[in-house]
Order: structure tokens, then C-alpha cells, then sequence
């Protein structure tokens, strides 16, 4: 199997060779998704790897879907089509989202801003982009890289934290990613930008927030019902969302949902360490407008 990532240092595609028992490689290769025709009712979900993208997946599925057969049945990977994958039991990302049969379509993506594909602009389709901060975000990633054979060996946590700062990641580098998509809000009305820190604090306001963007009416109780179903402990005991039928995941190391807190990054950094990122934080976020909650 393969899947399409991108780099940090020239942002060029890499092929990803997905082997059934070692780790998967990174290799140089100039192929993408670039030819995907999205629609004007698409919704398109981008995040940086490990910042809620499947939390926000499962709001919206919910939202616009409701509690079906085909969500009691069907893993939320095969529901919200993974654009730039491959590594899904239903073939490629791209094909599944040809082939979703929902309208709007749910797709998601951890493109960075310059490499979605033009469609999307030009069929002036929805986007929901969730940030969520660095330490967290790198922890996160770090457990992920630990259980999933679709990344490269992470390596020690010490090393972890530097590869994350230099932006040496399947994804690129993370300051990149949250400030192009900050950058892109300003000029595109149809980008929803939010923030996992207030999902967090306070799911039924978020939920508000995304229904009055998206223009849907939905009761009280059913925004209710929504909120309750996304909880984190409820996702993660439901199989069809905490992606424990997926091939490449070994949940003998961690599971896909491991917390979800935010703040669980006390719990893996020393003082030196984050001091560190917040040096390195400051110096790279100087002129950005964007701002983050490390705690709530």
C-alpha cells in the first residue's frame, strides 16, 4: 500500500511504502491529489495530524446525518474519507470521496493550505480547520507515531521533541501549518477556524458555533444529543470511532484515542524541554496573530 504525504524542508510529496510488518519509508516522489474535483457542498476537514481531526469528523457526521445504521456500522475512517491515503480497506482516499454517497461529502485532510487541491477554492466548498497547541499536539503525535505503522519510527521522546520543532515531520512542520491556514482564513469566508482548546472547554458552544457557520438549524436536543455523543470516553469505547478495525494500528502500544486532555503535556516534558519550546514557540510565532491555550 502507499499514501501521499509532504515534507518539511521543500514540501515536495513523499511516497510512503506501507509494509505489512516493518515501519513504512519515507521516499522522494512527486505524485499527489491534485486532480480531485471537489464540489461546491463539499466539507472538507483539515487539521495538522493529531488535532481533533476525528472529534470534528464525528460532530459533523452527527450533525448532518444523525445517529444512522450506517454510523453504528461503518468506521468513521470509511464515513470521512481520507483524502491523500490509501491505507483504508476501501482503496484509496481520493476514490472513497469520489464514491461517498452523503450530501455534503466529509472529507478530510492534513494537506498543508498550499497543496489542497485548487477544486476546493474553486468551488468555493466549506472548510473546517481545527488547530490545536504545540506541546499537546506533539505528545499526541508522538503516541500516534509509537502505535501506528503508517509513520516512520519515532524514535526517544527527547529526540521526538526536536524533529517536532525543526518541522521534520510526515506533515511538515506545525508552525507552517497553523499560520498558512490562519493566513488563508482571512481571504476565504467559507473557512471555519477552531481552536481543540475550546472544543474542549466547552463542546456544546463549539457545536453552536459550527452550526450557525454552516448555516444548519438543529434543536437544542439535538445539538444536546450531538455533544453527549462526541465525548471523548464515548468515542473511544465506540469501535466505530476509535479506529481499533483499522489494519495499520497496533493498540498493544496505544490506543488511537489516548486522552485527550489538554494540558497532558506536563506529563512528558521537563522544565528544561519546555522551556525550550517556549523559546523556540516565541521566536517562530512572533508575527503571527494566532494564540494558544497550553491549559484550560
Amino acid at each position: 500500500m502507499s499514501i501521499c504525504f509532504v515534507c518539511h524542508e521543500s514540501f515536495s510529496f513523499f511516497l510512503l511504502l506501507f509494509k505489512k510488518i516493518s515501519r513504512a519509508e519515507l521516499f522522494d516522489f512527486h505524485g499527489n491529489v491534485q486532480n480531485f474535483q471537489a464540489r461546491p457542498d463539499d466539507i472538507l476537514i483539515a487539521t495538522y495530524p493529531k488535532a481533533g481531526t476525528t472529534w470534528v469528523s464525528y460532530i459533523l457526521d452527527l450533525l448532518y446525518f444523525g445517529q444512522t445504521e450506517r454510523q453504528t456500522s461503518t468506521p468513521i475512517f470509511d464515513r470521512v474519507a481520507f483524502l491523500e491515503s490509501t491505507i483504508s480497506p476501501m482503496g484509496p482516499g481520493k476514490d472513497l470521496a469520489d464514491n461517498l454517497p452523503t450530501s455534503p461529502r466529509l472529507i478530510k485532510t492534513h494537506l498543508p493550505v498550499q497543496f489542497v487541491p485548487k477544486s476546493f477554492w474553486e468551488q468555493n466548498s466549506t472548510i473546517i480547520y481545527v488547530a490545536r497547541n504545540a506541546k499537546d499536539n506533539m505528545v499526541s503525535y508522538f503516541h500516534f507515531d509509537r502505535m501506528t505503522r503508517t509513520q516512520p519510527e519515532p524514535g526517544e521522546w527527547s529526540s521526538y521533541i526536536h524533529r517536532f520543532m525543526e518541522g521534520k515531520m510526515v506533515f511538515g512542520s506545525w508552525y507552517d501549518h497553523v499560520n498558512g491556514w490562519w493566513k488563508k482564513k482571512q481571504t476565504h469566508s467559507k473557512l471555519h477556524y477552531m481552536f481543540y482548546e475550546d472544543l474542549s472547554e466547552d463542546t456544546g458552544r463549539e457545536i453552536d458555533n459550527l452550526c450557525s457557520f454552516l448555516g444548519l438549524s438543529r434543536s437544542d436536543e439535538e445539538k444536546k444529543r450531538v455533544a453527549s455523543g462526541v465525548q471523548f470516553d464515548n468515542m473511544k469505547k465506540d469501535d466505530t470511532t476509535n479506529y481499533s478495525t483499522h489494519c495499520a494500528m497496533d493498540f498493544k502500544i496505544s490506543p488511537f484515542m489516548r486522552k485527550g486532555k489538554v494540558g497532558d503535556w506536563k506529563n512528558h516534558f521537563t522544565v528544561a524541554q519546555s522551556q525550550q519550546c517556549d523559546e523556540d514557540y516565541e521566536k517562530k510565532m512572533k508575527n503571527s496573530t494566532l494564540q494558544f491555550r497550553t491549559e484550560i
